[in-house]
């Protein structure tokens, strides 16, 4: 809560860290969670007895209201007197959240190299395993064999969500979650999907890739490349600043839709620093509050379509792509245009790849998009012969 002469944090303070509170000092003020609704309360009423105490002029205007956040609780807005106390606004937080700064964009590519490090040993330790030793995996186990991989990684702090480790069948649900002691071995003959991600002290990340590990179908690897035809149109759209998420994501569609085919979630979210993985206001897709606000340099979001087939295979293709500003030949009305800068660093998966749907642009992305992942990563494995053999194989051109 934020007045003109004080700030507070409602929160419980067995969750602050011993730094959080020398660092608010005597500026901010900490008090317990449920302590906010009598200060709310209490707030309101000082708010009506100041302005029914201040000089009876008909000058004065409208009583002063409080500003909250349109994702604000109905029992907030009750403690400070109803709808007709309050204004419900987007939040200049989140907005402000959601532009991030050089040092936050730096951030994001730095730990997107170390986590795409971390996927390729991981995807390398999983073929060499399903496919060379025949080993038996659960999906839950190949989760944890991922999680003690990027444990390794610098500045890692933890998963920033739990991992989505499907084969088969299970790939084809979207927000799937595999329960230890009760999930699927891995079917090297069938589509494995990997969406997971970590938090780093410089950044956030979140990657799905799907793979084969065996022979796919005709149809797995026409619905892939639609797929990453879809990923690679957000990637490389130019668009005028102001132009929201709902505006762009028939991009990602388009492919998909031209062979009747579609996906039941959004394109993207933002992704936060550090923070949540998935964070307003901005997002691409169909839903409403994507055109609440327009896209901006310093935006950071997931570019992620996908298809699923129920009782049979899933697939999804996600990077994260950081809004900024581009050179154009012109400037219509005077306005800025944007693109888009991707940071995950992860191989496709060449075997689902059916070159002959791609165009000659599309391949050459392909093909520099590997190149770009070998020369930012190959160094993590100059003692590992397991990984570097993978990754020099996934990356070679098309």
């Amino acid at each position: 809560m934020v007045t003109q002469s004080s700030a507070t944090i409602y929160v419980d303070e067995t969750k602050l860290t011993p730094e959080v509170k020398p660092h608010l000092g005597d500026v901010v003020q900490v008090k317990a969670y449920k302590a906010i609704f009598e200060d709310s309360k209490a707030l309101s009423q000082h708010i009506e007895s100041d302005y029914q105490s201040s000089t009876a002029d008909a000058s004065k205007g409208p009583m002063p209201r409080v500003m909250i956040s349109t994702k604000a609780s109905w029992a907030l807005s009750l403690s400070l007197g109803g709808e007709d106390k309050v204004d419900e606004v987007r939040s200049l937080v989140g907005d402000a959240k959601a532009i991030k700064n050089e040092t936050e964009l730096e951030g994001f590519r730095a730990c997107h190299i170390r986590d795409g490090a971390a996927l390729s040993e991981y995807f390398a330790w999983l073929e060499e395993e399903l496919v060379v030793k025949g080993t038996t995996l659960d999906e839950v186990e190949a989760a944890d064999k991922l999680e003690s991989i990027r444990q390794k990684k610098e500045r890692f702090v933890g998963l920033s969500f739990d991992t989505i480790s499907s084969t088969g069948p299970n790939a084809a649900v979207i927000h799937y979650s595999p329960q230890r002691g009760n999930c699927e071995i891995i079917d090297p003959k069938a589509i494995y999907l990997c969406d997971s991600g970590a938090q780093y002290l410089d950044g956030t990340t979140d990657t799905t890739r799907t793979l084969h590990f065996g022979t796919p179908t005709d149809f797995e690897r026409r619905a892939y490349t639609l797929v990453l035809k879809g990923v690679i149109a957000l990637d490389t759209i130019v668009f005028p600043k102001g132009t929201n998420g709902v505006a762009i994501d028939s991009f990602a569609r388009q492919f998909l839709w031209a062979d009747g085919l579609d996906y039941r979630h959004g394109t993207g979210h933002g992704v936060g620093s550090y923070l949540n993985v998935h964070e307003g206001p901005i997002g691409i897709g169909t839903r409403v509050q994507y055109t609440e606000v327009g896209l901006s340099p310093g935006n950071v979001i997931s570019d992620e379509p996908g298809y699923y087939e129920d009782g049979n295979f899933g697939i999804r293709i996600e990077n994260i792509i950081m809004c900024r500003e581009v050179q154009t030949k012109h400037r219509f009305g005077d306005r800025p245009y944007l693109g888009f800068e991707h940071v995950t660093m992860v191989p496709l998966c060449r075997k689902l790849v059916d070159e002959q749907l791609l165009t000659e642009k599309e391949r050459s992305w392909v093909d520099t998009y590997h190149a770009e992942i070998w020369e930012k990563t190959h160094k993590f494995f100059e003692n590992d012969e397991r990984t570097t053999k993978w990754l020099k194989r996934e990356t070679q051109k098309l």
